[in-house]
């Protein structure tokens, strides 16, 4: 079994509800490894530190214990999943500057932004796999399974969100052979 942390949201599912509410019975449903945050009306967002024999399994069975104690709670949102150089130095225990220089140094080429600005933004599984493959970095492989449980559950949450005519069109121009 390892350990795996990772931050959960959910969308409550009537807004004005009191999340304080709550508290009790995530505990009582198996959240008893989390802290619970209620601070925004409407959501609640819980970080986990879990034992389970994998990622998945570590997520999945946070998802089930709270919709045990909210039946209704949406899930929003997973993460660690989009970070910045700060992010990615604070998980991995250097400086920002020691990331930011591996990334605007590097004869090979680092993972494309999801956002490119002053504050660059990425998918946390695209950098640690190039930290590991092309700057022979020694990762935590929790982290490295819970970064790609994390990008694979959202994005699925986002490709919900399309409509099966958008999807299905974008996906044949996206995967068109050559």
């Amino acid at each position: 079994m390892r350990e795996y942390e990772f931050t959960l949201k959910f969308k409550l599912p009537n807004p004005m509800t009191d999340t304080g509410m709550f508290v009790d019975a995530l505990y009582e449903s198996g959240c008893d490894d989390a802290i619970i945050g209620t601070g925004t009306k409407g959501f609640i967002a819980l970080d986990f530190i879990r034992e389970a024999p994998s990622a998945y399994d570590a997520i999945s069975s946070a998802i089930n214990n709270v919709r045990k104690a909210i039946p209704q709670a949406e899930i929003v949102d997973a993460s660690p999943n989009f970070v910045g150089v700060t992010d990615v130095a604070k998980l991995l225990g250097c400086s920002r500057q020691n990331i930011q220089n591996l990334l605007s140094k590097s004869i090979s080429d680092p993972p494309p932004a999801i956002y490119g600005g002053s504050q660059s933004v990425w998918y946390l599984l695209d950098i640690l796999t190039w930290l590991i493959e092309h700057k022979n970095y020694q990762i935590d492989e929790s982290l490295v399974e819970i970064a790609k449980t994390t990008k694979s559950l959202n994005l699925v949450k986002q490709l919900e969100m399309l409509d099966s005519d958008t999807h299905r069109k974008f996906q044949d121009l996206v995967c068109a052979k050559k």
